[in-house]
């Protein structure tokens, strides 16, 4: 008949190897961690190119909605530049980015004793039946542009308007 070991010692042997190679393990050097490689001059140098977003340009044979992102970007670089309220300020960048003076309305900059309006609205006529929409002022916060419906006569503003004879 086989011999067997007492269970207390089995334990006890079991025990022991297990504080020893956790002991061994613990003693045991921990690789050092391997070095990052450094960038090369060339590297540095010449970074990867982000892309560039494209600036909006005119559309002249395209629609509103097409140029709608070009009259939004010059209404917001001429607030951002001024806080404007100065309706010559965005009739003239407008000009300046190829939208046509003729085809433009704006409302007085100015109130009936002087002060600067609250909120101040101008436009260009696109085509026969759309506008592009603009209000700035310090009521209005943000700019707004927008693509809206023409009036009748062709006309993008309701109420009075200011003559753009500059």
């Amino acid at each position: 008949m086989p011999r067997r070991l007492p269970a207390f010692g089995s334990r006890v042997t079991i025990g022991a190897l297990v504080i020893v190679v956790l002991c061994l393990t613990a003693c045991m050097p921990t690789p050092e961690p391997s070095p990052t490689p450094e960038p090369t001059a060339s590297e540095i140098a010449s970074p990867e190119p982000s892309p560039t977003q494209e600036r909006p340009v005119l559309h002249p044979d395209g629609t509103a909605e097409d140029n709608l992102p070009l009259f939004e970007a010059v209404t917001v670089k001429v607030w951002a530049e001024s806080g404007s309220s100065s309706g010559r300020a965005y009739i003239d960048a407008l000009v300046a980015a190829g939208f046509a003076k003729g085809d433009m309305q704006v409302t007085q900059d100015l109130t009936t004793v002087g002060n600067a309006v609250e909120s101040m609205q101008f436009s260009v006529r696109w085509g026969d039946d759309a506008c592009l929409v603009g209000q700035v002022g310090p009521s209005t916060g943000e700019p707004v542009t927008m693509v809206m419906d023409q009036l009748a006569e062709g006309r993008c503003l309701v109420g009075e308007t200011r003559p753009i004879d500059w």
